[in-house]
């Protein structure tokens, strides 16, 4: 059996919604079957069953799963098709998702993230994530002197209204005394904020070291890290590159961790 996917997401309630192109009916009693890389666990459910409805017969389906009740780890979860003995890996022409809809998932409060996703060999798969409270960065630059930012509040539950909210960009050094703490202005999920490069190196009187950004909200428990993690680059401390700035002589540079969390790097 041959089958396409034209069309993927995950909806805001967690379900797998799928449009599949089909070389045939997809027959009664067709498995769609998850299997997570590494460590080959599997998960599936039976198409035609509460939990994984079909519409449709001939040439194209509409498949409706529900992630929640598989119990699926984080990680990456590769899709597949059985029927009749015969397992079939989906094939995807979609890539699953769209940055505008990555950010409405992002405004309620989950546990998880479940992603549709289209593989670099072309197959569908879903990639899990845990889903903690985190000031997602849109943009940042160098101006006049100053470190900037902005970005989306996510996971956080908060509406997308007009609404000012108080909150603070703290910027911690891995010294634990040296901190340079400044108001940030956040309307709704939305939040910018700026700061003084020469109040960072006036705080350390060695000038180097890496700085760790994160914002207080009012409203929202703990501090927020400052990460991006809601679009389709990963490996961004090998793929996004800042320029560099020089204050009084001393190199300034935003980075990215291993796992997406901002950084900046101070006479590095």
């Amino acid at each position: 059996m041959g089958v396409v996917v034209t069309d993927a997401e995950v909806t805001l309630t967690d379900v797998l919604t799928l449009r599949i192109a089909a070389d045939e009916p997809i027959a009664e009693g067709t498995r769609l079957i998850l299997r997570q890389r590494g460590t080959g666990e599997e998960r599936d459910v039976v198409l035609g069953t509460p939990g994984g409805r079909v519409l449709g017969a001939l040439g194209e389906a509409g498949v409706a799963v529900s992630l929640a009740p598989l119990g699926l780890a984080p990680g990456r979860w590769d899709a597949y098709l059985e029927s009749g003995g015969s397992r079939v890996r989906i094939q995807s022409v979609d890539p699953g998702f769209s940055l505008d809809g990555l950010d409405a998932y992002a405004l309620g409060r989950r546990e998880l993230a479940y992603r549709a996703y289209r593989t670099m060999s072309g197959f569908l798969a879903i990639k899990i994530e845990e889903a903690e409270p985190v000031a997602d960065v849109r943009a940042v630059w160098f101006r006049e002197g100053r470190f900037e930012v902005t970005g989306l509040l996510a996971y956080t539950g908060l509406d997308d209204d007009d609404r000012n909210r108080t909150a603070r960009l703290a910027l911690r050094h891995n010294d634990p005394d040296a901190t340079v703490t400044v108001a940030a202005t956040v309307q709704g999920v939305r939040f910018h904020a700026a700061l003084s490069l020469c109040d960072v190196l006036a705080a350390t009187p060695e000038s180097e070291g890496v700085w760790e950004p994160s914002l207080e909200v009012d409203g929202v428990d703990g501090e927020l890290p400052l990460g991006a993690r809601l679009d389709d680059v990963e490996g961004k401390r090998r793929r996004v590159h800042y320029p560099q700035a020089v204050v009084d002589g001393v190199p300034i540079t935003p980075s990215f961790t291993s796992d997406d969390e901002l950084r900046l790097e101070v006479g590095t």
